[in-house]
């Protein structure tokens, strides 16, 4: 159970763990917004809502930068 427990949280976390690291490296400033939206994202009851719409501006973003840039 430990191992695909281990898998699991490193297949749906990677990237949220990579941008932990890069962001601990240039700016810990960084690391506490991501730390706090990760955690009102799981403590409040709608999270997965807040996380969808999170993820969904990101994208825009992505997608307006890319254009701009």
């Amino acid at each position: 159970m430990r191992l695909e427990h281990a898998a699991y949280c490193l297949g749906c976390c990677w990237i949220l763990m990579a941008i932990l690291f890069a962001g601990g490296v240039m700016n810990l400033l960084c690391v506490a917004v991501i730390a706090i939206f990760v955690l009102v994202e799981k403590a409040v009851p709608l999270g997965h809502v807040i996380g969808k719409a999170a993820a969904g501006l990101m994208i825009l973003v992505g997608i307006v930068v890319g254009l701009n840039g």
